[in-house]
Order: C-alpha cells, then structure tokens, then sequence
C-alpha cells in the first residue's frame, strides 16, 4: 500500500510539473491578456487531479469490520500442496458462501425474515379478519377542527398554490388586456368624428361576424409562458404598490381575484368557525354487526350543544343484506318530504310503526344479489389491504397516549392512507369485486345467459382493468392533488390488545385547499367494548328501533306503490276531463254553425276575446250546452 502511495505522489508531481511546464510558456507569453484563464485553467486541472486522487484512496481504504485474516480464511489457497489444508479451506470457503445466501435472503425474504413493518402489516390483518368475522359493537365519536392551510411559521407562509397562482395571473392578463383595449378606444374615439364612425360601422360589423378567432376561448388570447411570467411578475408588483386610506382596495385579479378572495378563510375566521361551530359539534353513533345474518344495525346522531343552543338529528338505519331490504326511521327527513308532497305524508301519529322498510326490487335481486355483493367486497377489502406495501403499517409508540390507556391496550399498528394509498387501494378493490363478481357468473351460467346485462358489462369492465394498474389510481390521485385545490389524507391507529383483538381505532382525516385557506380535520374514535356500547345514550333507541320488541317496520314498498297508484289514477282522471272538454267543444260547435252553409255565428265576433275564450272553457269543463251571453 506504501509503494501505491508513493506512485501516486511521483504522478501528481509529474503532473504537477507537467502541467506548469505546458502553461508556463503561454502564461508568460499572454501575460496580459490571458491571465485570468490560465489561473482557471491550471485551478481546474488542480481540483480534477486531486479528485481522482481522492477516488483511488477510497478504493484503496479497507473496511474495519473485515479483517485481511477473515478474507484470506475464506479463500483457498492453490499454492498449497497440502491436501488437509485444501479441503479445510474448501469447508471454510463453502461455510462462508452459505452464510452470504443466508443473509441475502434475510434482507429481502419478508416472509420468513419479516422486518418491523411486516409484522406490523401482519399482526393487524388478523386483527381485522377476526374482528369482521365475529359479531361485535361499535360506539364512534367524530369532531371536527380547522386550522389555517399553511402554518404561519412555514417557509410557505404567504405564497400561493401552483393552480391559485396561475389562476390568478391569466385573470390579471385578461383584466389587462380589456383595460389597454378600451383606453385604445377612448383615444381613437376622441379623434374620430361621428361621420367616420358611421361611414365605418358597416365594416367593423362585417369584419366582426367574418373573422374567426384563432384562441383558446372565443375572445381571449392564446396563453403563451412568456407573456404570462411578464403578467405574473406585473400581478406581484400591483399587489406590492401601496393603496391609500380613503381608496378601496381593488383586486388586480378583477372579478376572479374578488371570488377567490370570497373563499378564501382568514385566521380570525378559522378561529371564530372553531370558537362557536366545531368546538360544540358531535357526530355520534351506535352500531351493531352481525356478520352471520349479514346485517348492520346503527343510529347515527347530528348533535349541537351549546350554553345557548341544543339540537339533535337522530336517525336510525339498518341494511339487511340477506333479505336486500334497508330500515330507516324517517321523522329526521319527514318535514323536508312534507314540504315535496304534503298529501302523501303521514303524520306522526298516524304511523303504526317508527321505521320503514325497502326492499331492492325482484328484477335485481334476481341478476345480482345482495349477499354475493357484500361477500365480494368484504373479500375484496382483506385482499387488497393485504397488497399494500409494509412501509404503510408502522407500530407505533402508545406510552404517552391518553385514548390507547382509555382503552387498554397494550401496542398499536399505524395505517397512513394517502391519496396515493388510497387510490391504489380503491383499485384493487375493484379488480377483485369484478373477480368475484365473474366468478358467480362462471358458478350460474343459467342465469346469466349470453345477452345478460351483468354478464356484458364484467366483460367490458375486465377488459379496462386489462389497460391500467392499480398504482395508476394513485398517481392519478396525486396528479389531483397536486393541481386540483384539494389535498386529502387518513391517518388510521388501531389499538389491539395482548391477544391480538382489537379494541378501539382512531381515524384523522385531513381535507385541506389553499383556495379556501384552511384545512378541515376530522378525528373519528371508534371503540369495540360493550360496556361503552351499553352505557351509550343512543343505545336505547337502537333497541326501540331494530330490538327483539320493535314494531314491525312499515312496508316502504307498499307505501310507494300506494302513492304511485294514487297519481296514476289521478292523471287518467285528468286525462278523461281533457276528452270531455273535447266533446262538449265538439257539441257546441256544432250546435252554433249554420244548417246551410255552415258558418259560425257569433252575433259579434269582432267582440269575441280571451276572457269569453275563458268563460266558454269553464262552460264546457261544467257540462253547460247553452250558448254564451253577449258580453
């Protein structure tokens, strides 16, 4: 290693000489003319030397976690004779050739090595198969809280999004362009006279309906990057001139500008819409899930409380995936249906019973029925959250938090689900559901025959599903979010037990646009124990609604087709008074013609107006034959 130094010194001082020796003749000779280049040309040749120095010592360094004594161990020596001493370094060699394939296949076997990630993506797997596969209860809690887009301590405090911005400068360009077109105008105008604008008028309007405009949009110029980086540029000066006091500030942006300003959310708003809205806003429910029967009871709850105020909007719903009928309570929705079609309307106490039941009609439970559906997505949900990638699922330290000790649980699995993630999630649930979906069609053909409606169209939906992967939902997503004036992620954290049963998650999601200037947070907390579930204050009015002793459910079916045989009978009543109109005109008509020549006589028609067309159609709607009166 001495020697390979030494070389290299003796190349860099012959090269060093080398180099001075060739520059020095000319560096003397265009001593002032060229001085400054050649100190750049001997500084480059300097730093590209000393880099390549620097290249070979680093190949030339040895690693301190191998020892020279370990590598020439595990090589065999071919200049020994001695045969024990080439089959011991055979042994040692071929030990440390399955050791190397052993580590490479801990590094990258996830299966059989799984890594932090995997075994969090594992352990909440099971968890959530398990979970769906056994009847349980759920009691959820969801606030809400906005907080301003952009954290004021950000570097991106005070600039605009990549849409907002361009937005903005194509609406000052126009704004521009229509004011340097009308104060054109008004010069040409003040030196034209009247006569000329006549004799021209005829010109300009035939010019005007003869052109064709070559742009993007009927009256507006082609969009071109230089003239509309000169407008942005502009736009910011305008924005930075100073506007005085007795002036109102107008928008450079013109009426777009104004919107944008309109949506936009100031702090003092964010803060007030938490102060008196969000800080005192609930959404409540209670759930009960029997997933044998394949059936979800809930009672969702809207509730406002406040030292001043207090409402609630409860509504009970059910889906029946096995009978395909859904069960809601309609006293939450009745006053909105009341204001549509009072008639059909029933008052509360003219109801035998709070709920109301619908059921999917016969044609479609017939092609596709509700049970295969509901086995087909919930299939389609542990396959497609069995694809995602480790790096999603983390565990996650649950020392130091308050709804983990709540609960009880003793570690946590994280699932972050951005528009990425979810995209691609979305995806493959719908390759799988169209998978399951053809497979009960294959399982049936009798009912499906070749002209089937399900049939042709999971043959067209398999053929798109041959064209794009799963991953381009995601990035097709975050093209969205990236130019849209939307961002949305989910952050998910489910507490598990020692037993690996989970307990309770919690759900923040993130909707955010910089067009409105805030991000609104939802956080969602879930718990799986019956003693919160029996504790809950909507609990009773599951039981009164879907309980052993609830009342039958009114037939929403009947019902509907009670009020559509009803409009029925009245339209055909309708159309029955249309055809005695017809012929009681027809009867009067020929009751007022003359015999011979058949000319109606009206005594006066220059007389005959709207208001005795009026009074001959009420004759006629009553059944009067007598001629009308002379008005």
């Amino acid at each position: 290693m001495s020697s390979t130094h030494s070389n290299h010194r003796s190349r860099q001082s012959g090269c060093r000489s080398q180099l001075h020796e060739a520059t020095a003749p000319a560096a003397i000779y265009h001593k002032n003319k060229h001085r400054y280049l050649s100190r750049t040309l001997t500084a480059t040749g300097c730093a590209l030397l000393l880099g390549g120095t620097s290249l070979v010592l680093m190949g030339c360094q040895t690693s301190a976690g191998v020892s020279s004594g370990a590598v020439s161990d595990a090589l065999i020596d071919f200049e020994v004779a001695d045969r024990a001493v080439n089959q011991a370094q055979s042994r040692v060699f071929t030990d440390h050739l399955q050791a190397n394939s052993a580590r490479y296949e801990q590094l990258f076997d996830q299966q059989s090595y799984p890594n932090t990630e995997t075994q969090a993506k594992t352990r909440l797997l099971a968890a959530i198969r398990q979970h769906l596969a056994s009847e349980h209860v759920a009691v959820a809690q969801a606030n809400y809280h906005m907080a301003p887009f952009i954290d004021p301590d950000s570097i991106d405090a005070g600039a605009s999004s990549l849409l907002k911005t361009i937005i903005e400068t194509y609406a000052y360009q126009t704004e521009q362009a229509i004011d340097d077109e009308a104060g054109d105008y008004n010069s040409e105008f003040a030196d034209r006279s009247f006569a000329d604008d006549a004799d021209e008028a005829f010109a300009d309007d035939e010019y005007s309906a003869n052109t064709k405009d070559d742009g993007l949009m009927p009256g507006v110029p082609d969009v071109k990057p230089k003239a509309l980086l000169k407008s942005y540029e502009a736009m910011q000066a305008a924005k930075q001139q100073p506007v005085a006091s007795d002036d109102k500030p107008m928008p450079t942006t013109g009426v777009i500008g104004q919107m944008l300003a309109m949506l936009h959310r100031t702090p003092e708003q964010i803060a007030a819409t938490n102060a008196y809205q969000y800080q005192h806003l609930t959404f409540n429910s209670v759930s009960q899930f029997r997933p044998k029967q394949r059936q979800l009871h809930s009672v969702y709850s809207y509730d406002y409380v406040s030292p001043t105020l207090s409402s609630s909007i409860q509504i009970p719903l059910a889906l029946d995936f096995h009978d395909s009928r859904i069960t809601v309570d309609p006293s939450a929705i009745m006053p909105i249906v009341a204001l549509a079609s009072p008639e059909n309307t029933p008052l509360p106490q003219e109801m035998a019973s709070r709920t109301v039941s619908f059921g999917l009609p016969k044609g479609i439970t017939e092609q596709l029925p509700p049970t295969v559906v509901y086995d087909a997505a919930l299939a389609a949900i542990h396959k497609s959250m069995a694809e995602l990638a480790p790096e999603y699922f983390s565990a996650v330290d649950i020392r130091d938090d308050a709804f983990a000790k709540e609960v009880g649980a003793s570690h946590a699995v994280k699932l972050y689900i951005g528009s990425k993630q979810g995209g691609e999630l979305v995806g493959k649930i719908l390759k799988y559901m169209t998978q399951s979906l053809q497979a009960h069609v294959d399982v049936n053909p009798s009912q499906y025959p070749g002209g089937a409606m399900l049939k042709a169209a999971l043959a067209k939906a398999q053929l798109y599903h041959k064209g794009y992967q799963s991953a381009d939902v995601g990035a097709l997503l975050q093209l969205i979010e990236a130019i849209g004036p939307i961002s949305f992620n989910q952050t998910n954290y489910y507490y598990l037990d020692r037993a690996n049963q989970l307990l309770a998650k919690q759900q923040r999601l993130n909707v955010g646009s910089d067009l409105m200037g805030a991000t609104t947070s939802v956080l969602n907390q879930v718990r799986y124990d019956k003693a919160s579930f029996n504790d809950h204050a909507l609990t009773p009015l599951l039981a009164e609604s879907f309980g052993a002793n609830a009342k039958p459910a009114i037939d929403g079916n009947a019902w509907l087709a009670k009020i559509r045989q009803q409009k029925d009978r009245l339209q055909s009543a309708r159309y029955a008074r249309y055809d005695y109109e017809y012929n009681d005109e027809d009867r009067y008509d020929a009751d007022n013609t003359d015999e011979e020549g058949g000319v109606y006589h009206s005594g006066n028609s220059e007389d005959w107006n709207d208001s005795d067309e009026a009074l001959y159609d009420d004759a006629a709607k009553y059944g009067i034959d007598n001629k009308l009166a002379d008005q």
